[in-house]
């Protein structure tokens, strides 16, 4: 918990390639607002909603927790799965019951694929100019 936050807040930062989410669930609360947006009209497709809800569909913690995310850097995609980190580990925070579950799940775990730097002498990362014999 934050000093200085309402004792029924609670923090945690997520992170997927490179986007960074910074998120705080509170007790009571309904609504879960992104960067000031409400959360649908932040990502548009439902399988992003689907990825960020499922921590809390796992506890069954659905309509309990109101939800203020700042998001930024990385894609919808990235974004998406640096919420759903940080809101598992926010829910750790507030309970550290739901902990075994959440592990499990495979929502505690952070996602260390980013993308690889491209190479010198290369076209890509690893993808290598076309050869010709002449």
């Amino acid at each position: 918990m934050v000093a200085g936050i309402k004792s029924n807040t609670f923090y945690a930062t997520g992170r997927r390639k490179r986007s960074i989410a910074r998120v705080w669930i509170e007790d009571g609360g309904k609504e879960i607002v992104v960067n000031g947006r409400t959360f649908e009209a932040y990502f548009p497709r439902e399988t992003l909603r689907m990825i960020i809800q499922q921590p809390l569909e796992a506890a069954k913690l659905l309509d309990r927790f109101g939800i203020k995310v700042e998001v930024k850097g990385g894609g919808l995609s990235g974004q998406a799965g640096a919420v759903r980190l940080g809101i598992s580990r926010a829910l750790t925070e507030f309970d550290n019951g739901h902990r075994p579950l959440l592990r499990k799940s495979g929502f505690l775990t952070r996602d260390p694929r980013k993308k690889e730097r491209k190479k010198y002498g290369h076209k890509g990362a690893r993808r290598s100019f076309q050869y010709t014999k002449r």
